[in-house]
């Protein structure tokens, strides 16, 4: 069954009359069309019954038509500068109960939908697409492999672009060219956290001359021309480590471990996040581990599955997810280890393979 029909047939399930899907990665997951979001209306509407339609400005239309959408056989309807598009599409859409809108769509795109159809009530779409896109296939895993291994090469040359009295900007910045060069179509984010930078899980480059002796977390990610993201943190340390990070660094170590080896279908989501807090509760640094072990990854960098406490969705081949338990010290240092993993017919797959032990530079 295509990605399309797939998605036809998950709308009629869910009771929807349609989908809504404006730019982001649930239209590009669906069509493979990576359209820009502007202020002018792009749709792509999967009716229950019915053929699939997808409304763009005039001016968008070429854009579409060179995107792998138009190979899916589905209309395009163009609206010109003076239409209203959702007037349009609640036209030819007609009398729906409910329908399914984008979960990245602007809420003046979404009111605007409410205001064409008031008798029609809205919910997520990301409530039909989530099996869907959580369970990954064959191109996707192979997309996610190729993510991993263009990364990991950016971490094989952190050790050349940590010196001490460099700042972190200036190594962020080094590092965002090489994950272009790497083969990366866009940098997503770049962290560099040194000394008690360290200890904030999502610090943004500082200009924070970085001392001998530290430690620091570098976490990064983009998103491949596939579509398909990125996402590793690896720990170095500038010289000689500190002797109380060293030891919490191999508790880490053992909980990434742990919580990687526990991943096979049937255990649940927020099993894999006890198998990693476990570790560090019992070393005593629970209260230091402050945030959920992973998170689903594809077209987008964090997506379902949580690995978190609460979760009691069962883990099933092809779920694909970051496994990335941290330690942080306020005012101290931190650490991160984080490997992207798949789940097998069996077991857990690492897509990382660079060394989790600490890089000291």
């Amino acid at each position: 069954m295509s990605r399309l029909a797939a998605v036809r047939e998950a709308t009629a399930n869910a009771g929807l009359g349609a989908l809504l899907l404006t730019p982001g990665p649930d239209l590009r997951y669906v069509t493979g069309y990576d359209a820009l979001q502007l202020e002018r209306l792009t749709c792509l509407v999967v009716p229950a019954a019915g053929e699939p339609f997808l409304v763009v400005p005039r001016l968008e239309l070429p854009a579409a038509e060179q995107s792998p959408a138009a190979r899916l056989g589905i209309e395009f309807v163009a609206w010109e500068e003076t239409e209203d598009p959702y007037a349009l599409v609640a036209r030819r859409l007609g009398q729906v109960e409910r329908v399914g809108v984008a979960d990245r769509m602007w809420a003046l795109q979404s009111l605007r939908f409410r205001a064409a159809m008031p008798g029609t009530e809205q919910v997520l779409a990301g409530s039909v697409l989530r099996e869907l896109r959580m369970h990954k296939s064959p191109a996707e895993k192979a997309a996610l492999a190729e993510a991993a291994a263009a990364i990991d090469s950016v971490h094989e040359l952190i050790p050349q672009l940590l010196k001490p009295g460099r700042t972190e900007r200036e190594v962020g910045r080094d590092i965002a060219d090489a994950i272009i060069a790497s083969g990366h179509a866009r940098v997503d984010f770049v962290i560099v956290g040194s000394g008690p930078n360290g200890a904030s899980p999502h610090h943004e480059l500082s200009d924070r001359v970085i001392q001998p002796g530290e430690p620091v977390v570098i976490d990064i990610g983009g998103t491949m021309p596939s579509g398909y993201c990125s996402d590793s943190t690896r720990m170095y340390c500038v010289g000689e480590p500190p002797a109380d990070f060293l030891a919490y660094y191999g508790v880490l170590k053992r909980a990434q471990e742990a919580a990687v080896a526990h991943v096979r279908p049937g255990v649940t989501c927020e099993s894999v996040d006890a198998a990693a807090r476990e570790v560090i509760a019992e070393a005593g640094y629970g209260e230091y581990f402050i945030h959920r072990t992973g998170h689903g990854i594809g077209l987008e960098t964090h997506e379902e599955p949580y690995i978190v406490s609460g979760n009691t969705e069962p883990m099933q081949p092809g779920f694909a997810f970051s496994v990335e338990p941290g330690i942080y010290l306020p005012g101290r240092h931190g650490a991160r280890i984080e490997d992207i993993v798949i789940c097998g017919e069996t077991a857990g797959e690492r897509l990382n393979h660079t060394t989790r032990e600490l890089v000291v530079v």
